[in-house]
């Protein structure tokens, strides 16, 4: 007979499957169905949910008032940035425009920052930064290339000293920001000329040129020597006006005379730009012996008060400043 007549059939199969069945029974007893939470729960590692976790966002939406004034920082970078291309193709006077719309942009992102209550820390980090391209890199390129050229490496390091001035100056702006000891009234005052202003003030010797003053081999070394002083105010412990507390509150009167002196001004700075920097840039430097004498009239004022308020505390302090009166009275005679 053939092998293949011998293999069981599908009812044979099942009979003894079923007879396998009641022999186990018998052996280890009726045994209740689990349910399928406890086959679950005695598993060594647990089922993955194939339904993906809700999706959470990491960080908060930035409100648009804090990325407003960091806008105004950019766009003042550009200016600084452009400023240096137009400075190397020798195209000067766009170039010191370029510089005086970043000093522009720059004194208004700050205030609009205040006023909308969007200060951040990454928005003082990027207007530091962007201060030194503007301020400190982008004025001692315009010089070199303008003038300082002519005594070759001199000039150079003329050029690289005031751009260091201006990186150290905004390093310690930063670092003397949060100081808890400085008085209210120090708010006032700036420690040696702000980054701005020195770049403004730094390139009167091509405001100068560009009003007619000849220049040449003596021209390019006052320039040198007046841009290394310019470099050290930066640096300096020199009070300077600051004007932040400045344009604060206009009374009502006030109102109209600010429109039309700031759009007097707006307008001879297009029409007479050269003449009206010179003049500023002159009347700026005549004001720093003022913001000195102004900073120790309010140290001596401060001194004052602390010695008043020294006495005050100490005539309240039983045994302190009573004299003896029994000095002068005779001795008692025996």
């Amino acid at each position: 007979m053939p092998i293949y007549a011998r293999l069981p059939t599908a009812d044979a199969r099942s009979v003894r499957d079923k007879r396998l069945t009641r022999s186990k029974k018998r052996a280890f007893g009726a045994v209740a169905p689990a349910e399928p939470w406890d086959y679950i729960m005695a598993m060594v590692f647990q089922p993955i949910d194939p339904a993906p976790p809700p999706f959470r966002r990491r960080f908060k939406a930035i409100p648009v008032r804090t990325l407003l004034p960091n806008l105004i920082t950019l766009l003042a970078l550009c200016a600084g940035l452009t400023a240096i291309r137009v400075a190397v193709e020798n195209r000067l006077e766009l170039a010191l425009a370029a510089i005086v719309l970043a000093a522009l942009l720059d004194g208004i992102d700050g205030r609009i920052a205040r006023m909308l209550k969007g200060t951040s820390r990454f928005g003082a980090e990027l207007d530091s930064l962007a201060d030194f391209v503007n301020f400190g890199v982008a004025p001692a390129i315009i010089l070199y290339f303008w003038g300082l050229h002519d005594i070759k490496s001199a000039g150079w390091i003329a050029a690289l000293v005031f751009a260091i001035c201006a990186g150290l100056r905004l390093a310690r702006f930063n670092v003397m920001i949060d100081d808890p000891n400085k008085p209210v009234w120090a708010g006032n005052f700036f420690t040696g000329i702000p980054a701005p202003a020195g770049a403004i003030t730094v390139m009167l010797p091509i405001y100068l040129s560009l009003l007619g003053v000849s220049d040449g081999l003596i021209t390019a070394w006052l320039t040198f020597f007046y841009t290394l002083a310019i470099a050290l105010l930066m640096v300096s412990r020199l009070p300077v006006f600051s004007g932040k507390r400045v344009g604060k509150r206009v009374p009502p009167e006030m109102v109209l005379p600010v429109f039309v002196l700031v759009v007097l001004f707006f307008a001879l700075l297009l029409s007479y730009p050269w003449p009206v920097l010179t003049i500023g840039t002159v009347a700026y430097l005549a004001c720093l012996p003022l913001s000195w004498l102004s900073y120790r009239e309010y140290q001596r004022k401060d001194v004052a008060a602390a010695a008043a308020s020294t006495a005050e505390s100490a005539a309240f302090i039983p045994g302190v400043g009573e004299r003896a009166v029994d000095d002068d009275r005779p001795a008692r005679l025996n």
